[in-house]
């Protein structure tokens, strides 16, 4: 049983100190994505055009 906690709380730890890596670096991020969004160019989604495809019948 004492095996079985230390093996626990060492996966909880490790657990616990990706997610605080893993916040910290999104949060640097969303700092840095701000500043280049204004810089960069607006890229054109053109829409799908699925109303025109025709369908062959199935034999």
């Amino acid at each position: 049983m004492m095996t079985f906690l230390t093996i626990f709380i060492i996966l909880i730890g490790i657990n616990l100190a990706m997610v605080v890596v893993s916040l910290l670096s999104v949060s640097q991020k969303s700092k840095t994505s701000t500043k280049k969004l204004s810089n960069e160019p607006v890229s054109v989604i053109y829409p799908l055009d699925l109303l025109t495809t025709s369908y062959k019948k199935a034999v």
